[in-house]
C-alpha cells in the first residue's frame, strides 16, 4: 500500500469510508462490517473515516470496537458539527466553542481512543465564525487529544480564515467523475496553503459502479432520495455509468476501478495529493476498491471521462 501526506499526516493513500456501517446505504451489519475493517488494515488500509453524526454516534462505536488492539496502525478520522439531537428534520450546524470541546470528548469516548488523528468541521457552522471554532480545535491540539485538523465542504475563503488560526492538514469533499465542486469552490486557497484532498463518494455513492438497481434500494436508503437517483435522475444519468462501464470492459476491470482509478490520475492535475475514500461494508468491494490502484487510465480514457460531470441530471443532496 502506497502512503501519501496530509499536511504532515501520512495516511495510506486509499481509506475507507465507514459511514454505511452504521446508516443510509441499507441494511447493516455489524459482523461484517468489523470484519471488512480488520481485512482493510490486513491490507494496508489504515485511514480510516467516521463522524459523530453517523448512526448517530453508533458508527464511531464500531470502529473503535474494530480497531481495539490494533490502534497504533491507524489514521483516525473524524468528523463534528452537524446536530441532529432534535432529529433530521431540525438539523443544525454548530461550532461554538464549547461545542467544539464537548463534541470532542464525546468522540473519543465513543471510539475507546486517547487521540484523534484528523479531526474535521464537518460543514461551514451556522451559529459561530470559523476563527471561534478553529480556535477551540487548536485548543484540542494543544492539549493532545487532536493531532490534526480538517474541513469538510469548504470554500477557498473560509479555508484561508481557518488556515490563519491553525493549519489546516487537509479539505474533505465530495470528489469523482460526476462532483467536481472543490475544483471551483477551494482548490486555490488549498494549492496556496499546501492543504491536501480527502475525497468521498468517489463512485458517485455507487452509482459508477453500475450495480446500483432502484428498485432493490431499501426504503431507508438515502439513494431513493436523491436527485441523481430519484425521481428518474437514474435512468437521466445512465449514460455517465455507461461510459465508464465501457472502459472497464476494454480494460477487462470493474466500472468501479475505473471510477477509483480517475480520482488518482486528478492529482497532478489538481496540485495537492488527494487520498479517496470509497466506502463499504463489504470485503470484496473493500478489495477490489484496493485493485483500483494498479489501474492506468490513459490519455485518451480520460479524455473521454473528462466532460461526465457536465453531463449529470440532479443536485448532490
Amino acid at each position: 500500500m502506497r502512503t501519501t501526506k496530509l499536511g504532515d499526516l501520512t495516511v495510506s493513500a486509499q481509506g475507507l469510508g465507514c459511514m454505511g456501517m452504521s446508516e443510509w446505504y441499507g441494511a447493516t451489519d455489524w459482523d461484517e462490517s468489523v470484519a471488512t475493517i480488520h481485512r482493510a488494515l490486513d491490507l494496508g488500509v489504515t485511514f480510516l473515516d467516521t463522524a459523530d453524526i453517523y448512526g448517530a454516534g453508533h458508527n464511531e462505536v464500531l470502529v473503535g470496537r474494530a480497531i481495539t488492539g490494533r490502534r497504533d496502525e491507524v489514521q483516525l478520522a473524524t468528523k463534528f458539527g452537524i446536530d441532529r439531537s432534535a432529529g433530521d428534520a431540525h438539523r443544525r450546524v454548530r461550532g461554538e466553542h464549547d461545542y467544539v470541546k464537548r463534541s470532542a470528548e464525546a468522540s473519543l469516548l465513543r471510539l475507546g481512543t486517547d487521540h484523534i488523528d484528523l479531526y474535521y468541521l464537518h460543514r461551514p457552522a451556522e451559529n459561530a465564525e470559523i476563527e471561534e471554532t478553529v480556535g477551540a480545535m487548536a485548543e484540542l491540539v494543544a492539549e493532545g487529544k487532536v493531532r490534526y485538523l480538517g474541513l469538510s465542504e469548504t470554500t477557498s475563503d473560509l479555508l484561508r480564515r481557518a488556515h490563519a488560526v491553525h493549519p489546516i492538514a487537509a479539505v474533505q469533499s465530495e470528489y469523482s467523475l460526476w462532483t467536481r465542486d472543490v475544483e471551483s469552490d477551494a482548490l486555490d486557497a488549498m494549492r496556496e496553503l499546501n492543504v491536501s484532498l480527502v475525497s468521498y463518494s468517489p463512485l458517485g455513492r455507487g452509482f459508477l459502479t453500475g450495480t446500483v438497481d432502484m428498485a432493490d434500494l431499501t426504503s431507508d436508503d438515502f439513494r431513493r432520495r436523491n436527485p441523481r437517483f430519484a425521481d428518474g435522475g437514474a435512468d437521466a444519468n445512465q449514460a455517465i455509468a455507461d461510459t465508464v462501464r465501457k472502459i472497464a470492459e476494454a480494460k477487462g476491470v470493474a466500472p468501479a476501478q475505473v471510477a477509483v482509478a480517475w480520482v488518482y490520475a486528478q492529482e497532478e492535475r489538481l496540485g495537492v495529493p488527494v487520498a479517496p475514500i470509497p466506502g463499504t461494508k463489504r470485503i470484496k468491494w473493500l478489495e477490489q476498491n484496493i485493485a483500483a490502484m494498479d489501474v492506468t487510465l490513459t490519455q485518451e480514457d480520460l479524455a473521454v471521462l473528462a466532460p461526465l460531470a457536465i453531463q449529470v441530471t440532479g443536485t448532490r443532496y
